[in-house]
């Protein structure tokens, strides 16, 4: 049988957490039902979007070249987020790490450099 006992201080955070979440999301509104101050009215309800109603189909398809920079945003992003404990390792790591960082460096660059010529960094 296992000694579930070294769990008791996550189970206590995790309750204190929810507990804190919970007043911190539902005190306000309590509050405002207290108070008075919840009155929704059409305005109140009604979209916003730049002070005045939308004038398309909020489910209409976004052009391709959103998700392509949001992609290669992420990509890079995740590169430079490896390039930071690689740097603090590399002494640990030696000539393979550092290997193994150029190959990746390089795969990075061949597909940046195809994108570019793919035009997926072209904005009209």
């Amino acid at each position: 049988m296992t000694d579930l006992s070294q769990y008791l201080p996550i189970l206590i955070f995790l309750v204190i957490a929810l507990a804190l979440s919970g007043i911190i999301v539902f005190l306000p509104m309590a509050v405002a039902r207290l108070t008075g101050t919840h009155n929704p009215n059409s305005d109140k309800l009604s979209e916003y979007e730049c002070g005045f109603p939308a004038f398309e189909d909020p489910r209409s398809q976004f052009d391709v070249r959103f998700y392509l920079v949001a992609i290669l945003f992420i990509i890079f992003d995740l590169e430079a987020a490896f390039l930071f404990p690689w740097a603090v390792s590399l002494d640990v790591t030696g000539w393979a790490g550092w290997l193994t960082m150029m190959v990746f460096l390089g795969e990075l660059a061949i597909g940046l450099a195809y994108a570019w010529k793919k035009g997926a960094l072209d904005w009209e």
